[in-house]
């Protein structure tokens, strides 16, 4: 670079220099936004604190329908803010600093959809602002939706205002409304992440099941023992903590795969109309934290921990330096004995958790063995899964006495067999098409097969020997086998 171009480098630099550092036309220090805050609170926006309150990212329609209803008391619209993609990094103090550098001012709302139920959706405000009055003082509150592939994991709300107290009192309000108001409140829950990370948590909502009694095929008194638990607790919720009893409880569901976990889990939440629900399964347990803290808000609540064995011994998936199975046992123990908070975990290897449960006493007071079902059971079964189809009763208990070990998951894909058979056939199906397909599922060529639908074969079973109390390796916490 020669001696003129160097020089006229540096009189540009000094040139673009003088320009951003400038004081605006006026003297004025704000932006046009600035200017209209400034305005409206009377008082000097610069020198006033921005009080800013994070909110989870499930929570955003709660916070949408809470600040809504506290601006509908003032009479208060929604506006936006224009001024380029910036705003979208800029705090409430930076969006009303000079405007020689973003010159924002009042423009359009940025909105998203945003599930508010199994079957609805509520238009929420993701980037906008209220001007309202709050307890006869005026404050500003913007709300902006999480933004993780931003850095921002979480919604918030920003509020400025000339009062510290007044912005102390508003956030109360806004919380207490937010519960108050809430679209999850007896809804049933899962918590779905991105690749931003575990605090990237949405809301997914799931129809409540409808699964009755009858439809859930186990040993006498099993179901019962867990509904007992489960429900009947919260429904003797005012005795028992007028006698100082708790409420929180943890049961445990464990037992070969197919042999009818998920389906307690699911007549579990039939029987709960009302009562908010959180699934979790899977890599959504690293969600297990935000899930407790929901049920914590929205008593009653039911949280499912699902395959709860698949993280015990992962230690990839970590929020800190602990394995994500310590996480789940501080949920369980992290609430107040007088919460009325069921957890329910489920596994299919239970001597690997056993360990860890009973080291940490306390956390599942109930443990039930979920188990393959006896001969009376797989008639039952094989009854149910046949049930409208024009099969004899004697065939359909034939098919029951020889699957001897199976699940209700055999049963099942027993008869679709026998239905998808006569249908390629063109014709009514029959007993002989039951029985040809039983002959294929027992087969040795359908070994596989037959693991896959939870019925165990010998030593593919991959259970422990069980212990001197029923439970697999010896167990050493409460356990409940009805009719076994």
């Amino acid at each position: 670079m020669d001696r003129q171009t160097q020089d006229f480098a540096e009189l540009f630099r000094r040139f673009l220099e003088e320009i951003v550092h400038r004081e605006p036309e006026g003297g004025t220090t704000l932006s046009p936004l600035g200017v209209q805050l400034q305005e409206f609170l009377g008082a000097e926006v610069a020198a006033l604190p921005v009080v800013t309150h994070p909110i989870a990212a499930h929570r955003l329609v709660d916070a949408d329908v809470a600040l809504a209803d506290l601006a509908a008391e003032s009479g208060s619209e929604p506006m936006g803010v224009s001024g380029g993609q910036m705003r979208e990094q800029s705090s409430l103090a930076e969006l009303v600093a000079p405007p020689h550098r973003f010159p924002y001012r009042t423009g359009p709302i940025d909105y998203v959809s945003v599930p508010s139920g199994p079957a609805s959706t509520r238009r929420v405000m993701s980037f906008g602002m209220h001007l309202l009055t709050f307890q006869g003082t005026p404050l500003v509150a913007l709300q902006r939706a999480a933004n993780p592939e931003r850095g921002r994991a979480a919604a918030s709300l920003e509020v400025l205002t000339a009062d510290p107290a007044t912005a102390d009192a508003f956030i109360a309000e806004f919380g207490r409304r937010m519960l108050a108001l809430s679209v999850l409140r007896g809804q049933v829950l899962s918590f779905t992440g991105n690749e931003y990370g575990q605090s990237a948590a949405g809301a997914t909502f799931l129809p409540r099941p409808t699964v009755a009694a009858d439809d859930v095929v186990l040993a006498p008194g099993v179901l019962d023992s867990v509904v007992r638990h489960v429900v009947g607790v919260g429904e003797q919720r005012e005795r028992l903590r007028a006698q100082h009893q708790h409420l929180k409880r943890g049961v445990l569901l464990y037992g070969p795969p197919g042999t009818g976990k998920t389906l307690t889990v699911r007549h579990l939440l039939a029987r709960t109309p009302g009562t908010t629900a959180v699934l979790l399964t899977g890599s959504g347990i690293r969600f297990v934290t935000e899930a407790a803290e929901l049920a914590r808000a929205m008593q009653p609540a039911l949280v499912v921990l699902e395959d709860v064995d698949l993280v015990a011994s992962d230690r990839m998936m970590h929020h800190g330096p602990q394995p994500l199975l310590f996480e789940v046992l501080d949920a369980l123990d992290g609430l107040d004995g007088d919460a009325d908070v069921a957890f329910v975990l489920t596994t299919n290897r239970v001597d690997v958790l056993e360990r860890a449960l009973a080291d940490r006493p306390g956390r599942v007071d109930l443990a039930v063995e979920i188990a393959l079902p006896d001969l009376e059971s797989r008639r039952r079964l094989f009854a149910r899964y046949a049930d409208g189809l024009p099969f004899g009763s004697a065939a359909v208990e034939a098919a029951a006495d020889r699957a001897e070990g199976t699940t209700g998951s055999f049963a099942k894909e027993l008869v679709r067999r026998a239905v998808l058979t006569a249908a390629e056939a063109g014709r009514e199906v029959t007993d002989d098409d039951l029985a040809a397909a039983l002959d294929g599922l027992l087969d040795d060529r359908s070994r596989l097969t037959r693991s896959l639908l939870g019925t165990p074969s010998g030593s593919d079973s991959g259970e422990a020997g069980a212990g001197a109390d029923g439970m697999p390796g010896g167990g050493s916490f409460v356990t409940y086998t009805a009719g076994y």
